[in-house]
């Protein structure tokens, strides 16, 4: 392929995608069925993973069987698209050129959508977005709260094109980067422009990415590799796996380039075997791109060679971490090694080696396309761009979102989300995964970027945002994140192999009503040791979630030592059950249906627990009909 072919692809393509984004500016709020003045629409079914374990594989096969049946399938195109993002309300079906955004769609709905609005013009009612506040149904997405601040950079063409159609990315400007830079800039071109965008790495670490690629040129060798980290483990983030279901021909063509300016002609992908929806697709991309002729010898005549090989990893959230990603690769344990040397100098195999990760590699093709400059007037003065967050917990809107950096935590919380299900209180938010820190009311205006974020605590990490209310105990969250990096941990250091397990058996005595105040000393000191003297990131951040509840939350910690008392009613070892004899009729019902024996009392007459035979298990509180029993 040359670049006329490219140009003259992009060019039929693009009148595909004419109506798409026509529709994406649409404002007048009409319904456009099929008829004099449309006699052409496209439905866009979201096809990520959220939606299609939701069944959306079968809404798109329905649609296209009614589309059949009425005989107006040629006029109407069904597109299978990535993630849109509003995961709360998958499956979701966006009908354009009017852009009419439904939710939560079944398989039965798809008749309706064909005859009423596909062929009646009108619009499913039921199947809008009811905004919580107004109670008014909404039918542009783009005045739906959850989408009004976001800016979708890396998410760009996630929801709006067809992942597995090389042609859909070309049109939107694909490939376009990869043949400016290797037919009309140098490789110190090009990671110039990366670095004055002040593009940082977006996998946790924010290490400055055109600084990073630099060090990779300047390394001597006969052979380099780039290689992108889709090992994605943070419990509750989907990002990058979203980015390669949706949009994954923006790291082939990013990991191009990233070749051309570091010198490296091989590409490795590792990625989570847990991923096959995401592997899929960037196999089909793969094998696209080099069809094309935009991966393998002599990329558009202009002699460069660059392909890429995927890698599978088995779930080792540690592998994370460069390093023991590299070792992984070589079929080696999953461990961390002291660095300097950095994979720069000696990487997979011994060779200097470039590594990414996804959300890092999905803005160099805009950057590239659009220029530094408009990247860089993005976000912060030392966090530029904008960051991807799966926003999950106790939130309203849980789904996937991309923000400006900068934007605050209340913003992202309570505009974009939603707010706190069910109207409870606000108690924290977990950035960073297991890696960040537990932030609470008063960080809500704080902005978030990498520094910001540093200095309260906590971190950006990947981009995993878990949001709390009242009814968390953020003891009991601590020994969730803990339990978590002790069960990941290789065990290749000490402070990480035996300092995290000495903080989880402390915290379990406290969560057991075991617990003393000398307890709360250790988990800080131990803590902070453990921060200073582990090997890698992994075991340095681990015991962020301790270290931050303990400063937000220390009057909980206290009541669990001292009171032995658990104020969100979440550590079962400090609860108490009575039954309100005012309240109870002796229906016996609880008795029956307690396993551990420990309600006495006659029929008709008040019952009593005996509270050294209760286990806690909360079954006579679920069976009691007259709420005589309490917990406290």
């Amino acid at each position: 392929m040359t670049t006329e072919d490219l140009k003259a692809v992009k060019a039929g393509a693009s009148k595909r995608l004419l109506l798409r984004e026509q529709g994406d500016r649409t404002t007048d709020g009409l319904c456009h069925g099929l008829g004099p003045g449309t006699e052409h629409l496209q439905v866009l079914i979201c096809g990520g993973t959220g939606c299609k374990a939701s069944s959306s594989a079968t809404i798109c096969e329905k649609i296209k069987e009614k589309l059949k049946e009425k005989g107006i399938d040629s006029q109407v195109d069904v597109v299978t698209t990535g993630c849109f993002g509003f995961c709360e309300k998958g499956p979701v079906v966006k009908i354009i050129p009017d852009n009419t955004f439904y939710t939560q769609v079944k398989p039965e709905d798809a008749e309706e959508i064909v005859t009423g609005h596909i062929i009646g013009g009108r619009r499913v009612e039921r199947l809008l977005y009811e905004d919580p506040k107004t109670g008014e149904h909404v039918s542009d997405y783009k005045h739906i709260g959850f989408y009004r601040k976001q800016m979708r950079v890396a998410l760009r063409n996630c929801g709006f094109i067809d992942p597995e159609n090389i042609e859909e990315y070309i049109a939107r400007d694909g490939y376009m980067a990869l043949a400016d830079c290797i037919l009309n800039k140098t490789p110190e071109d090009v990671i110039d422009e990366v670095t004055r965008s002040g593009l940082r790495g977006r996998g946790g670490g924010g290490f400055p990415t055109g600084v990073k690629w630099g060090f990779a040129r300047k390394s001597v060798s006969d052979i380099k590799y780039v290689v992108c980290n889709a090992d994605e483990g943070d419990p509750g983030a989907f990002m990058d796996r979203s980015i390669m279901e949706g949009d994954p021909h923006s790291i082939v063509e990013a990991m191009a380039i990233c070749g051309y300016s570091t010198g490296s002609s091989r590409g490795l992908v590792y990625i989570r075997a847990e991923y096959p929806l995401a592997i899929h697709r960037l196999k089909t991309a793969i094998a696209q791109a080099r069809e094309y002729g935009l991966l393998g010898e002599d990329i558009l005549g202009s002699g460069f060679s660059f392909d890429i090989e995927i890698r599978y990893g088995a779930g080792a959230f540690v592998c994370g971490e460069e390093t023991a990603l590299i070792h992984s690769m070589e079929g080696k344990r999953g461990e961390p090694t002291m660095k300097p040397p950095f994979p720069a100098e000696s990487g997979y195999l011994g060779k200097p080696t470039n590594v990414n990760n996804v959300e890092t590699f999905a803005n160099i093709p805009v950057i590239l396309t659009r220029g530094a400059g408009w990247f860089s007037s993005i976000g912060t003065a030392k966090s530029k761009g904008t960051k991807v967050f799966a926003l999950a917990g106790k939130i309203n809107n849980v789904g996937l979102i991309e923000v400006p950096m900068g934007t605050t935590l209340r913003e992202v919380i309570y505009e974009i989300g939603g707010g706190i299900k069910g109207g409870k209180k606000f108690k924290a938010v977990q950035t960073g995964g297991p890696s960040g820190g537990c932030l609470t009311e008063k960080h809500l205006d704080i902005p978030i970027d990498f520094d910001t974020l540093l200095a309260e605590g906590s971190m950006m990490g990947s981009g995993g945002m878990i949001v709390m209310d009242e009814d968390d105990c953020m003891v009991s969250v601590a020994r969730f994140y803990l339990d978590f990096t002790v069960e990941e941990s290789c065990g290749k250091c000490t402070p990480c192999r035996i300092g995290n397990k000495r903080l989880l058996e402390t915290l379990n005595k406290i969560t057991e009503g075991r617990g003393t105040e000398a307890d709360l000393k250790t988990l800080s000191v131990l803590g902070k040791v453990i921060k200073d003297t582990a090997l890698c990131g992994l075991g340095q951040t681990s015991p962020n979630p301790v270290l931050s509840t303990l400063n937000n939350f220390y009057d909980e910690y206290l009541e669990h030592v001292r009171d032995h008392k658990c104020r969100a009613r979440q550590c079962k070892a400090l609860l108490t059950y009575s039954i309100d004899s005012s309240l109870c009729i002796g229906c016996h019902l609880c008795a029956k249906n307690c396993p551990a024996d420990a309600i006495i009392g006659d029929v008709r007459k008040p019952h009593v627990i005996n509270p050294n035979k209760c286990i806690r298990c909360g079954m006579c509180m679920a069976r009691c009909r007259f709420k005589a029993i309490s917990v406290y």
